[in-house]
């Protein structure tokens, strides 16, 4: 004659370890999700700062420029540098001569880069600068940001 209780410990071991790998998958999709949450937040951090630190040369060469006079001054043609050392000696340009101004820096030996655009009309001067976490326009995780100042 059968047992009628053989099995039912087979059955209680199934229906547990199904619940704890539920729960095992629940949680690692939950820690994928905040490793995912947390690359984007540096990815837009780092945006930010290319863009803010692209602004800040842009017044720099406007507003203090060395030479006395605005740099990107639609009349005439200055050259102008930023982030520039021995290591990253190409981030030099020449602006002005026209009512539009547009250089792109490069933050070696990091990926970032900010595409600085500066316009004058008359006495007003808009400084757009918009910073990227990879210069790579066709990078999936590329994050862009930008800052704007008007004065």
């Amino acid at each position: 004659m059968k047992n009628p209780k053989s099995g039912f410990t087979l059955l209680l071991a199934v229906i547990i370890t199904g619940t704890l790998l539920v729960i095992a998958a629940g949680i690692t999709a939950l820690a994928v999700k905040q490793s995912l949450i947390a690359v984007a937040g540096r990815d837009s951090q780092q945006a930010f700062y290319a863009a803010d630190t692209g602004l800040e040369c842009a017044l720099y060469w406007d507003v203090k420029n060395p030479s006395g006079f605005s740099a990107f001054d639609p009349s005439t043609g200055s050259t102008i540098y930023c982030n520039r050392d021995s290591s990253n000696p190409g981030n030099q340009w020449v602006v002005g001569g026209s009512s539009a101004s547009t250089f792109t820096i490069n933050f070696l030996p990091d990926l970032q880069c900010a595409v600085v655009t500066v316009t004058k009309q008359g006495l007003a001067t808009t400084i757009e600068s918009l910073g990227y976490n990879t210069c790579s326009a066709g990078n999936p995780r590329r994050v862009e940001r930008a800052i704007r100042a008007r004065y």
